[in-house]
C-alpha cells in the first residue's frame, strides 16, 4: 500500500468512525468537565449532615450476654456487632439474615418509630428545611442500591432534594443523596456507558467505543502527516 492509498483509506476511516462516535465523545468531554468541576465532598453530601460519632459500648453495659441470646434464639452467627440504640446497648447478629436484640432485656428490638426516625434525621441535617416525606421502604432505589432493605427514606424540602437513608433499628445514617449526586451519577453513567447498574467499567459497549476512538485518533494522526507534507511542498512562482 502506497502513501496515497494509506491517506485515502485513513480519510474514509476517520470520517465514518468520527460519525459513529461523535455523540459519545461529546458525552465523554462534557461528563469529564462536570465530574471534575464538582468536589467529591459535595457529591457524597458531606456538607449536608453532621458527623456523628458512634457511642462506645462495653460488655459491662450488657445485662444479657451474647451467649444467652445465641442459645435462646438458636443462632449460628457469621458476624456480631455491638452498638447503642437510644442509649440502650444492643446486639446485631448476622445469621443468613440480620437480627437485633436488646442488651438489657434480651428481646427482639422493635423498629424505631417514624417520629423517632424523623427526629434523628433533623439532628443529622445541617440545613433548616423541613422533612418533605418519610417512608420505610423495602425496595431500594438504584441510587442506594448497595443498601439492604428495609430502610427509612427521608426527603428534605430543600433546593437540591436532599435524601437521607436511615437504618430502621439503630437509627444510623447510612447514605446521603441529593440532586448534586444524581447529576454526577447521570454523567458518570454516560461516561462509562453502563445504563443499567452504572458501575461496570468493563462493559462491551464502552470497550467498543473506546477502541473506535483509538482508531479515529490513529487515522487522524496519519492524515496530519499528509497535511504537513503538503505544506512542505513549495508553490510555483506566479
Amino acid at each position: 500500500m502506497n502513501k496515497q492509498q494509506l491517506y485515502r483509506y485513513s480519510r474514509k476511516i476517520h470520517k465514518w468512525v468520527g460519525l459513529f462516535i461523535a455523540i459519545q465523545v461529546l458525552f465523554w468531554i462534557v461528563g469529564g468537565l462536570v465530574m471534575s468541576s464538582i468536589p467529591l465532598e459535595k457529591v457524597h453530601g458531606k456538607h449536608l449532615h453532621k458527623s456523628s460519632k458512634e457511642q462506645q459500648v462495653s460488655t459491662a453495659d450488657y445485662q444479657v450476654s451474647l451467649e444467652t441470646i445465641l442459645s435462646k434464639y438458636s443462632h449460628n452467627p457469621t458476624a456480631v456487632k455491638f452498638y447503642r440504640v437510644k442509649d440502650v446497648p444492643a446486639y446485631e447478629i448476622e445469621d443468613k439474615d440480620k437480627y437485633y436484640y436488646s442488651g438489657i432485656t434480651g428481646n427482639h428490638l422493635e423498629l424505631l418509630s417514624q417520629l423517632e426516625i424523623e427526629q434523628l434525621a433533623k439532628g443529622y441535617f445541617t440545613g433548616n428545611e423541613p422533612i418533605k416525606s418519610s417512608e420505610l421502604i423495602k425496595n431500594i432505589p438504584l441510587e442506594a442500591s448497595k443498601l439492604e432493605g428495609p430502610v427509612w427514606q427521608l426527603f428534605f424540602d430543600d433546593i437540591i432534594d436532599t435524601t437521607f437513608y436511615i437504618h430502621p433499628y439503630n437509627g444510623q445514617l447510612l447514605t446521603v443523596r441529593s440532586d448534586i449526586w444524581r447529576l454526577f451519577d447521570f454523567v458518570w453513567m454516560l461516561h462509562i456507558m453502563d445504563y443499567d447498574t452504572r458501575d461496570d467499567f468493563n462493559n462491551p459497549l464502552l470497550i467498543t467505543f473506546a477502541a473506535s476512538a483509538l482508531i479515529f485518533t490513529i487515522s487522524g494522526i496519519i492524515l496530519l502527516f499528509q497535511v504537513f507534507r503538503r505544506r512542505k511542498v513549495k508553490r510555483p512562482p506566479h
